[in-house]
């Protein structure tokens, strides 16, 4: 499938918590050193059960847990092929919101406070021995990564009847399946979206 912007796109149903490891799981066998995955999605999509699956696939022995108090946390895995891999997982939620002075653009504080945890050449350059998963990233990816892969989780809307307005004003469920779409930024995972595609479809 091939977006509006003219990027190549899957998009992947995930009924159950353990379909959306799966999934991450089945991403993380393709991943090489120095890619940038961006992970979006409204809170309680499952951006953490996909982090966990993408984890699983490193192999990563301890838990992958959201590292929206820390920023980011580094964990060790490998790849499929068996070389040793380092996960940087950055959680975006808090950058961007703090520390603005008036005048000064939103993508010039995310990279200041990026700067200062250390995370920007992460991004920009991530080494061959590196894969950095950002959750709440889309905001600033386009300033840092130019070549990314962006995953983007979507949570099922349910009817919601307002009084004295017509029904069917959608809000978020809690329940039901989520969607998972895919979208290639760059050469480098536009080449592997049919190995992405059958690994996420199987």
């Amino acid at each position: 499938m091939i977006g509006e912007d003219g990027t190549s796109v899957i998009r992947v149903l995930a009924p159950t918590a353990e379909d959306m490891r799966r999934i991450g799981s089945r991403l993380a066998s393709l991943v090489r050193g120095g890619d940038v995955i961006v992970l979006s999605g409204p809170l309680g999509a499952g951006k953490t059960t996909f982090a966990q699956g993408f984890g699983r696939g490193l192999h990563i022995a301890g838990p992958i847990v959201s590292p929206t108090f820390t920023i980011a946390r580094e964990l060790v895995g490998r790849s499929s092929g068996g070389a040793p891999l380092r996960l940087v997982h950055v959680d975006a939620y808090r950058l961007g919101t703090l520390g603005f002075e008036p005048g000064q653009a939103s993508a010039d504080t995310l990279l200041d406070q990026l700067e200062s945890l250390g995370l920007d050449e992460e991004l920009d350059d991530p080494d061959e021995h590196t894969i950095v998963l950002m959750e709440w990233g889309s905001q600033m990816a386009a300033v840092l990564a130019s070549a990314r892969l962006e995953v983007s989780i979507e949570r099922p809307l349910e009817p919601k009847p307002v009084r004295g307005k017509d029904e069917g004003c959608g809000v978020l469920s809690g329940d039901g399946p989520r969607t998972v779409v895919f979208r290639a930024v760059g050469p480098a995972w536009t080449q592997r979206m049919d190995d992405l595609r059958k690994a996420v479809e199987a």
